[in-house]
């Protein structure tokens, strides 16, 4: 059996990674389907919204991202998740535009931003939950918080996000 030339062979992954990286595609995200539940609590009453979409999930550093597009009457809004040991941040953009930081426990500030105008959010999350199975390529990001918009309580949001491979 030959040697391996680890030293040759390192620089062939790079340039493989490079190439991939230069062409938008990373060898680390995959396709998945995505499906979205928020349940919004104010008082007694109770409102369910859901949502499914495709997307692509992937790691970066010690960061987990899960991306992805959905039309409503207002247009496209592209949404990323990022969560990181105990924190989460949602951004949108497009249609609605909205940057949400989640820190466990702790008050966040954020804004919303809709045609009419942009609002002051806060947020204080009570769970951060992220699991991935990497046999089965699915996983599911949880986070339950109070959130204040322009000062005022809109309720308790538990937002599930459900996401698996998609099959070819």
């Amino acid at each position: 059996m030959p040697d391996l030339d680890w030293g040759q062979a390192l620089l062939n992954f790079v340039d493989i990674t490079a190439i991939i990286e230069k062409n938008g595609v990373s060898p680390l995200q995959i396709p998945v389907n995505v499906r979205v539940k928020t349940t919004i609590r104010h008082g007694s009453s109770k409102e369910i919204f859901e949502l499914a979409a495709q997307g692509r999930y992937y790691s970066k550093e010690s960061a987990f991202y899960l991306q992805y597009e959905e039309l409503a009457e207002e247009g496209k809004t592209r949404t990323i998740v990022k969560v990181v040991d105990g924190e989460a941040l949602i951004l949108r953009s497009g249609a609605v535009k909205m940057r949400m930081p989640f820190l466990l426990n702790k008050r966040q500030k954020g804004s919303y931003e809709i045609a009419a105008g942009a609002l002051e959010t806060e947020s204080r999350a009570t769970r951060i939950d992220h699991t991935y199975n990497s046999l089965q390529n699915s996983g599911k990001i949880e986070l339950l918080y109070e959130m204040k918009v322009q000062g005022a309580k809109t309720g308790t949001y538990h937002l599930e996000i459900m996401f698996e491979e998609e099959k070819k």
